[in-house]
């Protein structure tokens, strides 16, 4: 069969697993006129990155000075592949191979060209130069105010979001930081593709099951944020106009954009190839973003996505108010870092709308930070000389310990974290019988304690 490989190229390979004709040829027909058969049809070329940008030029889609930039970059990248060794090469690798899935998919779009080149001159530049890197590490390069992001086996990526919230934290940082705020636009905004009938900062990589490209309503909406800022910061009505093309993919259904219909309106989803998935903090980004870029322009189709999102958003908080933490979707409770981020953003929701929903969720999250975990032990009693649970209810994601004491004297400890909920700790076989006194404490992701004790008969 013909592979064709990352670089272009046709080889030849073996596969044991495809269906092949018999060896031994079938019995002799007998002799009858000759039919004329019809001609097979030709099949279709493959898609590489280099026939595609040939089509691209062929077409007029892209000048032949973008052919030769972007061709000699693809030239560069391959050469300094094989020059590479280890986790150098790997990433470089992967960074192309994606590139060209995208290429072979037909997905090498003439507005996607800008912001896959740089991710494939910014990965040529860092592996050849840079230092290796832990998985997560956000870099940026001396000449450019965009944020990268290091996602190990897909090399560095652009962050959207991560580069959309630099533009506000320089917006909030003072007219001095305007120019800076300025400048990072001024590079973001050309990386904006043509997606769903408008414009949209993609992710060109691989995450959690999502295959590039792909979009999130929590970095668009962050970006209209941005927009609006830099508006706000300038008086250059251009980044309105800009936003305002922005704002399809608030309307474009999955798995091209965002939005996904609900009785009382829409949801506006984290990752547009999730559908289903509920995440409180995004959504709330993605309408804040929404309302002050609405309230700001006067734009009447960001008001009404607003109201379509602020509605369902309403509707669905309390289910993520456990009473005594916040939860990042439906049964996963946050971390500390992403309850302090979902508490910020109830805040100033509270603050646009004064729509108790917000502002009373606000206001628990924030009492959550300084509450201790409760804990109640549910086991009274366990069999001697034979391994048991002993179950207990704890309020709030925490870290828990066990101890268990006859007399003086301690049978039993271990700890482990655990979600809020029922859960059990597992007690290896008690050899006497009698009264022990369970003593159970947690501490939660802020660092508060909290205790209980009880007894348990071993009978």
């Amino acid at each position: 069969m013909v592979v064709l490989t990352h670089a272009g190229h046709a080889v030849q390979r073996n596969d044991p697993y495809l269906t092949m004709p018999a060896v031994t040829p079938a019995p002799a027909a007998p002799a009858v006129a000759a039919v004329a058969k019809p001609k097979p049809k030709p099949k279709a070329k493959e898609r590489t990155v280099r026939t595609e940008l040939v089509r691209l030029r062929n077409s007029g889609a892209i000048t032949q000075t973008q052919y030769r930039l972007y061709n000699g970059s693809f030239s560069a990248a391959l050469a300094s592949e094989k020059r590479l060794h280890g986790t150098r090469k790997t990433e470089l690798t992967a960074v192309v191979e994606n590139l060209h899935n995208i290429a072979a998919s037909g997905g090498l779009w003439p507005s996607r060209l800008p912001a896959l080149f740089e991710t494939l001159d910014r990965n040529r530049q860092w592996w050849t130069t840079g230092p290796l890197l832990v998985s997560g590490q956000r870099v940026e390069f001396s000449d450019s105010e965009l944020v990268w992001q290091y996602y190990p086996g897909q090399g560095i990526e652009l962050q959207v979001l991560g580069t959309f919230g630099k533009a506000d934290g320089l917006y909030t940082a003072g007219s001095a930081a305007y120019p800076q705020l300025v400048d990072l636009l001024s590079e973001m905004i050309p990386l904006a593709a043509k997606r769903g009938g408008g414009l949209t900062w993609e992710y060109y990589f691989k995450f959690d099951g999502g295959i590039p490209p792909w979009t999130s309503a929590m970095s668009q909406g962050t970006g209209l944020e941005a927009l609006t800022r830099a508006y706000l910061a300038t008086h250059d009505a251009t980044y309105l106009q800009i936003a305002e093309q922005a704002l399809p993919i608030f309307s474009t259904a999955p798995k091209v954009g965002v939005r996904e219909r609900t009785p009382l309106g829409a949801r506006y989803l984290q990752y547009s190839f999730a559908p289903g998935t509920d995440i409180i903090n995004a959504f709330l980004q993605s309408l804040i973003g929404l309302y002050d870029y609405a309230h700001t322009s006067g734009s009447t189709r960001a008001l009404a996505l607003f109201k379509a999102g602020n509605a369902q958003a309403q509707a669905e908080l309390p289910q993520f108010d456990t009473g005594a933490w916040s939860l990042y979707q439906p049964g996963i409770e946050d971390d500390l870092s992403y309850h302090e981020l979902v508490t910020g953003f109830l805040e100033q929701m509270c603050t646009r709308t004064a729509a108790p929903a917000y502002c009373t969720t606000a206001e628990h999250f924030q009492t959550y930070l300084t509450t201790p975990p409760t804990l109640q032990l549910l086991t009274g009693s366990l069999k001697a000389k034979k391994a048991g649970t002993v179950r207990f209810r704890l309020s709030k994601v925490s870290h828990v310990g066990i101890v268990l004491v006859r007399g003086t004297s301690t049978a039993f400890a271990t700890s482990a974290s655990f979600s809020h909920g029922v859960h059990t700790f597992t007690v290896p076989a008690l050899k006497r019988r009698g009264t022990y006194t369970v003593r159970l404490a947690a501490t939660d992701l802020a660092g508060n304690f909290g205790r209980t004790v009880g007894t348990l008969q071993v009978s």
